[in-house]
């Protein structure tokens, strides 16, 4: 019998009606002889307004109480869909995050999962019953309720599958596969079959909202198979998998766009060894995620030290290097949170050189500055200034094609 794992986002639980609707869904996977664990987030919208209320009673709520607060969007919609099962002659039984033990470390707001008991799981699948699970929580070693962060519903799902060897996960959601691009900024972005972990990997890490990023590392790591398909309507969504050597790669798979970029330079830094860790060593410690790099070249011993953040951490970021700049005896840190960041994603770029230029090109021809650049072996990235974002990335997604139903993708 295989084992399937179906995640249900916020938008597929937003009322009771779409309740019932993922009901007779999950209804319909357990009547074709599939085991199924179900993880859904909160309702839409339900995570934001707790948020609303915890900011209406604490200017700076506590991490943990925060935790605390969010957890329970997710068990009413395990209690709502168990019911809904019940109600159409399902057995179901649902759990919290810490009722299963999902054990993650300690860091509130961002946890990461260390292990899974899934003796209670798998007992209640055996006795034929749907087991419905709160996405994005989890508890640490003192039993205090983590969260996993936004999108964490998808890790848990995918960590679910992995802990249980399922045949598939089934991430549903809103949009029904994972598309070249935004298509609400290019309408003629074409959804792809298949994309592989690496790849998805990128797109997700670059600014893509359709998975997040923890939840396709934990499928690559643990060769889950991972479907991205729409509770909206029937489809075969995308596949993503590992690469088939034997198709023909795409020359880029997807363009991501993020409008959350922040850039903060430390300027007049003595050009010695260790600044670098001196700079980014305060910002790691506060669990702040450095993207991009860049550090000038020294003039008469000092230089100009630049990185990219997410915006929401930048006055954060700055009062921690305050005393860090003063410490060094650099000269001052700005920082610029009207940027966007850019990235052509695509495993052909392996075999194919000269992508570099036609998107430096592209960019130049539409009046489009850039102003920082970094690239791995499937990925160049640019940052450029926010108003422009839109049209880079339609001006990209013409210039290689990506509307063409002709191209092969794998």
């Amino acid at each position: 019998m295989s084992l399937l794992v179906e995640k249900y986002g916020g938008t597929s639980v937003g009322s009771v009606e779409r309740i019932r609707a993922v009901a007779e869904n999950v209804a319909a996977s357990a009547g074709q002889g599939h085991q199924v664990i179900v993880v859904v987030s909160a309702m839409s919208g339900e995570t934001n307004r707790l948020l609303a209320l915890a900011d209406e009673v604490h200017k700076d709520p506590p991490a943990r109480e925060i935790d605390v607060l969010v957890s329970t969007g997710e068990q009413v919609t395990i209690a709502l869909l168990s019911m809904a099962l019940d109600d159409i002659g399902v057995k179901a039984r649902s759990y919290t995050g810490g009722q299963i033990r999902i054990l993650t470390d300690d860091i509130h707001g961002r946890a990461r999962i260390q292990s899974i008991d899934a003796a209670k799981v798998k007992s209640d699948l055996d006795k034929g019953r749907v087991v419905v699970i709160a996405g994005f929580q989890g508890v640490d070693s003192l039993n205090n309720i983590t969260t996993l962060g936004r999108g964490g519903s998808d890790t848990t799902a995918v960590a679910m599958a992995a802990a249980l060897n399922a045949d598939e996960c089934r991430i549903y959601t809103d949009v029904d596969g994972v598309y070249t691009t935004d298509p609400r900024i290019v309408p003629e972005a074409r959804r792809l079959d298949r994309i592989t972990f690496e790849e998805m990997l990128e797109l997700s890490g670059a600014g893509a909202k359709v998975l997040q990023i923890r939840s396709v590392e934990f499928a690559g790591k643990y060769n889950v198979p991972l479907r991205v398909l729409s509770s909206f309507k029937p489809g075969p969504g995308t596949l993503i998998t590992y690469e088939d050597k034997s198709m023909e790669q795409p020359l880029i798979s997807g363009i991501a766009c993020t409008l959350d970029e922040a850039k903060v330079t430390v300027r007049g830094v003595p050009d010695r060894p260790g600044i670098a860790y001196s700079i980014l060593g305060a910002v790691s410690d506060a669990h702040v995620i450095v993207d991009m790099i860049v550090q000038n070249i020294g003039s008469d011993g000092m230089t100009d030290f630049t990185f990219t953040i997410p915006s929401t951490d930048l006055q954060k970021c700055i009062a921690l290097l305050d005393p860090v700049v003063e410490q060094l005896g650099a000269s001052e840190v700005v920082g610029d949170s009207d940027l966007a960041k850019i990235s052509l994603v695509g495993v052909g770029m392996r075999s194919h050189a000269g992508i570099a230029t036609t998107m430096f090109e592209a960019l130049s021809e539409k009046g489009i500055n850039i102003q920082m650049i970094s690239t791995s072996e499937i990925k160049i990235s640019v940052t450029i200034d926010k108003e422009y974002a839109e049209l880079a990335v339609r001006t990209l997604h013409k210039t290689f094609d990506l509307e063409e139903t002709t191209s092969v993708v794998v």
